[in-house]
């Protein structure tokens, strides 16, 4: 059935992406507390309000990094108005706006399909895990800011398809949240963040050049949220990370399909233990 009234598409007010990080909250994506207020100083352009009549009914994002890489996120439409004709109008828009980068997304597992239709090309499954925080923190780990800045994005860029700068400066600076880092021979080895969410807290990202640094990353963060609800987003073809999360007592609750429509980047995927959100790649 089509949707009957006028569809219009336009950036969204500050106010109109606390209203998308709400919705997504009810569809059970359980953002952080702080992520809409961080995605918005990073770029305000991102997020796209689609209105019904005036009514705003949908979102989505479209956070450029570069002159070649974006990901795309916020895909919500409000269920009352769903399957008439406004989903698609969502979709041919991003596809509008997004056509000149490789841009990546993280779909839900049933719109697969959809998706690879409009030319995306699937890379692998990131699997949500739940546990609890607690425990102690171990020794080795360096609270992140006191790591030079450029030595992170640099890092971070290995793990990433582009630097993220302006991106990072204000993730890493959330209200409550803990990054912390490894460091060897003045190197970095691995680095994390714990951030709170709407409910408990969530890892993301969980980068490390191994399993035991990945593990003692992934302590620290946790002792960093003692008795909360955990989650951690690992990358399905990471064995060793959906063992450290099995090993930790996490349970597997949702899943995504990390897509991209011009070509799948030349990742470390055994490096990656957690990606940063399903909403910003």
């Amino acid at each position: 059935m089509a949707a009957s009234g006028e569809i219009a598409i336009r950036p969204m007010t500050k106010t109109e992406v606390g209203i998308a990080v709400d919705w997504a909250e009810r569809e059970g994506w359980n953002p952080g507390l702080s992520d809409g207020e961080c995605y918005y100083a990073v770029d305000p352009q991102a997020f796209f309000a689609v209105l019904l009549d005036g009514r705003l009914v949908g979102s989505f994002s479209i956070v450029v990094y570069s002159d070649e890489f974006a990901f795309g996120g916020f895909y919500i439409l409000k269920p009352g108005y769903r399957g008439q004709g406004v989903g698609l109008a969502i979709q041919e828009c991003a596809d509008r706006l997004a056509e000149s980068y490789n841009f990546g997304i993280d779909g839900v597992f049933e719109m697969q399909d959809r998706y690879r239709a409009h030319g995306f090309l699937f890379s692998h499954r990131n699997i949500r895990y739940e546990g609890l925080g607690g425990g102690s923190r171990p020794p080795g780990l360096t609270d992140a800011a006191g790591v030079p800045f450029d030595a992170l994005v640099r890092y971070d860029a290995r793990h990433f398809p582009a630097e993220r700068p302006a991106f990072l400066r204000h993730w890493l600076a959330q209200p409550g949240a803990t990054a912390l880092a490894v460091l060897e021979d003045g190197e970095v080895r691995g680095y994390g963040q714990v951030r709170p969410c709407r409910r408990g807290a969530k890892i993301g990202p969980l980068f490390a050049d191994t399993p035991e640094i990945a593990e003692r990353i992934y302590c620290g963060l946790a002792a960093a949220v003692p008795g909360q609800p955990l989650f951690l987003d690992v990358p399905e073809p990471n064995g060793a990370g959906i063992l450290l999360a099995e090993r930790h007592g996490m349970v597997p609750v949702f899943g995504t399909a990390r897509m991209y429509t011009k070509e799948i980047p030349d990742l470390p995927l055994d490096e990656c233990y957690g990606v940063t959100s399903f909403e910003t790649g």
